[in-house]
């Protein structure tokens, strides 16, 4: 290579430096931006998620202080005034108060506990207020009107609903009230039929059906020798 092609190469390589230079001092200042935003977001990500777990933790021992009573030992009356920051936490802090007062035969109060969340707003997960809906029904069944109670339950019985075997169970029994054990048969077979039915939900039903004279199915539909 001559002296020239050399010096044509060095002039090249210098011109190159030249304009690199030049695009970090102009656009250097983009990529320090791009970092500090991107360490800064990642710390922020770390703080919040601190927080929340603080903050479940500090509901969670808020919950668990009341169920046990507190200085009163009294599990109704500390759940019934707690109160936390998270609308999920809050949500089984009063089906925890359902239950206590269920456990000291209040049905009445506990039903309107039930029905309260069955009601509560959007911030309540569907499957919260489904439970909510169906523990209300049990609760408040014997003063609740035959019919008042069948509606409710189809509300919850529809097929694919977190709750609709056992919503299913319950008309069965409304059907037996009502002098259809056929069709409470039909019912119970239709439970026992379904592919996500639970064990212990398929042996009650089946239970019911001998008990009502009727023949359980299997899984898939035939019928069970007895």
């Amino acid at each position: 290579m001559s002296d020239t092609d050399s010096f044509i190469d060095e002039v090249t390589e210098e011109v190159k430096r030249d304009k690199l230079f030049g695009m970090v001092r102009r656009y250097g200042w983009i990529a320090v931006l791009a970092v500090i935003l991107t360490v800064g977001g990642a710390a922020y990500n770390e703080v919040r998620k601190s927080q929340e777990q603080q903050a479940a933790q500090a509901s969670g021992d808020a919950i668990l202080a009341a169920f046990e009573g507190g200085e009163s030992g009294d599990g109704t009356e500390t759940l019934a005034s707690t109160k936390t920051e998270s609308a999920q936490a809050q949500v089984v802090a009063d089906l925890l108060l359902g239950a206590e007062q269920l456990g000291k035969d209040d049905a009445a109060a506990a039903g309107e506990t039930f029905e309260a969340i069955a009601q509560s707003g959007g911030d309540t997960p569907a499957i919260y207020r489904d439970i909510a809906a169906f523990k209300a029904i049990l609760a408040q069944a014997e003063d609740m009107p035959l019919a008042d109670r069948r509606a409710a339950l189809e509300a919850l019985s529809n097929p694919g609903a977190p709750l609709a075997l056992l919503a299913q169970e319950q008309l069965a029994l409304a059907d037996i009230e009502e002098g259809q054990p056929e069709a409470a048969i039909e019912r119970l077979n239709s439970v026992i039929e379904d592919a996500s039915v639970t064990t212990g939900l398929r042996r009650r039903a089946t239970q019911l059906i001998v008990a009502l004279g009727g023949t359980p199915v299997d899984a898939i539909g035939a019928a069970i020798d007895q």
